[in-house]
């Protein structure tokens, strides 16, 4: 039926090397190109990626176990603006890239200063108090994931838990994005739609909460087990924890921010994953995302913590050794390209005088 989502175990499919613009159609993989994993013996699996048009095509490829690939509904929709936005009261204080200017257009971005928050400060205090409702939001989120509750569903209950708490959903409305969390199931590395797609046995499930409140964000992320999770699925997850743990652990006044990216990057060398370098953490507090920019794999960008630095770390790992990405018609989902499983944890980390302090 057009437009409604069908699962198929499989783990890969047709690559789309490009990325997809919104206004532009490409060669999008489609569900027939989709197939199921065969294995012959115990330890020998075989994947194939058939291409009806000329039925010509079979790729060998590593199995990542046995889940639903997530694809876009067909036939496709480009954009966004079909999906609606849940209302949000009007007493809540809205960050500056929803409320309109005097022209009725959106604020623009601005950031100004270095971006370091002074400690011992009220605006300290605030962005604790963001990170902390942000921490909250998505423990409770966690309790909701269920197979048989769709991405939509777990998105409403966000809304109403968040604004419940006199606080501003900050994704919702941001560039346009739809929705007031982010869900990225399976092969969906980040910014994924929440839809009527109800969750699977066997599916993870990243969530991605960010609120804005009392002029400050707070945003951290999780991916949650799904009913009976495969052993790879298992691994992946368990691997994106320790990445993160050892990106933090390297935080600290006068450290280069490009060890995190180093830390990172040994931990998913060690377990035999990718890291994804198209999505990075960033600084936030009284911007959504402004700069400092962390980068999760090895990189050589400039650049030392100081005190009053707040950023996120939010590594994305990658099954397999290939960690490109492709954008759905939406704009926003970003699919790895084979399709393989994708995991991702998001902290806040502030630098105090003497070390680092996870806030969420």
């Amino acid at each position: 039926m057009p437009g409604q989502w069908r699962s198929f175990r499989a783990i890969s499919l047709r690559p789309c090397p490009r990325r997809l613009a919104t206004s532009q159609y490409l060669h999008l993989p489609r569900r027939s190109g989709v197939t199921r994993s065969v294995s012959s013996t115990p330890g020998n699996h075989r994947t194939v990626a058939h291409d009806e048009e000329n039925d010509t095509s079979e790729l060998d490829a590593e199995v990542f176990g046995t889940y639903s690939v997530i694809l876009p509904p067909e036939p496709f929709i480009f954009g966004v603006s079909h999906i609606p936005q849940r209302p949000v009261p009007s007493h809540i204080a809205r960050p500056p890239y929803i409320t309109p200017s005097a022209h009725g257009q959106p604020v623009p971005y601005v950031s100004s200063g270095d971006g370091r928050i002074q400690l011992g400060s009220l605006g300290e205090w605030r962005l604790r108090r963001a990170a902390q409702l942000a921490r909250e939001v998505l423990e409770y989120a966690g309790t909701l994931v269920k197979v048989g509750t769709t991405t939509d569903a777990l998105d409403a209950a966000v809304h109403e838990y968040i604004v419940s708490h006199s606080a501003y959903p900050s994704p919702l409305g941001y560039s346009g994005f739809p929705k007031s969390c982010c869900t990225s199931v399976n092969n969906v590395v980040a910014h994924g739609i929440p839809d009527a797609r109800p969750l699977e046995d066997g599916d993870i499930v990243n969530i991605d909460i960010t609120v804005y409140l009392d002029g400050y964000h707070g945003d951290t992320s999780r991916t949650f087990l799904v009913g009976n999770v495969d052993g790879a699925g298992h691994n992946l997850v368990a691997a994106t924890s320790e990445a993160l743990k050892a990106g933090i652990a390297i935080c600290g006044p006068g450290q280069p921010f490009k060890s995190i990216g180093q830390a990172i990057h040994d931990v998913a060398d060690e377990q035999g994953y990718s890291v994804s370098s198209q999505f990075t953490g960033h600084g936030i507090g009284e911007v959504f995302h402004r700069p400092p920019w962390i980068l999760h794999h090895r990189n050589e960008e400039p650049g030392v913590m100081l005190p009053g630095h707040c950023f996120t770390i939010e590594p994305c790992l990658i099954q397999g050794n290939n960690p490109r990405s492709w954008i759905f018609p939406d704009g926003w989902t970003a699919s790895t390209e084979n399709c393989a499983r994708s995991a991702q944890k998001e902290h806040m980390v502030l630098i105090m005088k003497h070390g680092a302090e996870v806030i969420t």
